[in-house]
């Protein structure tokens, strides 16, 4: 799916998006479709690996909240990088849970989902002015 949002905002969330792929599917598991990434690697330490595999994920999350992410999408996103942390904590499990669930590129499309709603509202409101930026 594609997102339509102002211009400005399209290189702070390549940034963050480019981030997010790092930390949930740089590499492929050849013969598979699953990928991983820096933050799997790093949760195989248990809990102190999650604990520094969750530092770049709030930098998504401090970057949607500059970005002007609405408090319900700020809201999910903790919500996934606590769920993320919670269960990734147990060993095993939590491994296997963290390359299924991807929470980073999930708080991503959380975000662009966010700030499309936004600039199509504001579009609406305010249409000449947005072209012209």
């Amino acid at each position: 799916m594609t997102y339509d949002f102002s211009p400005q905002d399209r290189h702070d969330v390549e940034r963050l998006e480019r981030l997010a792929c790092q930390l949930d599917s740089l590499f492929k598991i050849p013969g598979t479709s699953i990928s991983i990434g820096l933050e799997n690697i790093l949760s195989l330490v248990p809990v102190v690996g999650d604990a520094l595999a969750l530092v770049p994920s709030t930098i998504i999350l401090h970057g949607a909240h500059k970005l002007g992410a609405r408090p319900i999408t700020l809201a999910r996103m903790i919500g996934n990088l606590i769920l993320d942390f919670g269960i990734g904590v147990v060993p095993l499990v939590g491994d296997v849970f963290d390359i299924a669930f991807n929470a980073n590129l999930r708080n991503v499309a959380l975000l662009k989902a966010d700030l499309a709603k936004r600039y199509h509202a504001a579009e609406a409101l305010y249409p000449t002015a947005l072209l012209e930026k």
